[in-house]
């Protein structure tokens, strides 16, 4: 009996671009950290004022490269920019953009108060979302 297997056609590119939302689970911390930090004042980030230069990511979205990275146990910049080609939900955070490893150690270097604050904000969101009795100092 013959079988029926689906066409695999890695060599043809996609025609639409890939909706990255559709990768990643409905209940990825990724989601949930995104949420989170949009959820947040971050205006106050350090960022390039004088307008020069190449153009820059949002806060938002390092804010939440940096947490995410760090509750998944990664902390190396070099690491941070290689899971944005490679990680799914990293790729969903930054939006398929790829910020170096330099980028990401200026901003966390310049912005550890606004980094800790969210932080904070991360987790006691999750405290509430998911009921843990432990505080957050």
């Amino acid at each position: 009996m013959a079988t029926k297997d689906v066409n695999v056609d890695r060599e043809t590119a996609m025609l639409l671009p890939p909706d990255l939302r559709e990768w990643v689970g409905d209940n990825e911390l990724a989601l949930f950290i995104l949420e989170a930090v949009e959820s947040t004042y971050v205006a106050t980030a350090r960022v390039n004022a004088r307008g020069t230069g190449d153009a820059q990511y949002p806060p938002t979205l390092m804010v939440a490269l940096l947490i995410y990275s760090y509750a998944t146990g990664t902390f190396s910049s070099r690491a941070m920019e290689r899971a944005s080609y490679d990680s799914l939900a990293v790729r969903y955070l930054c939006a398929n953009h790829h910020p170096d490893h330099d980028t990401i150690a200026k901003f966390r270097r310049e912005n550890g108060p606004l980094l800790k604050g969210c932080f904070v904000r991360v987790l006691e969101l999750a405290r509430g979302k998911w009921g843990c009795s432990s505080s957050v100092r």
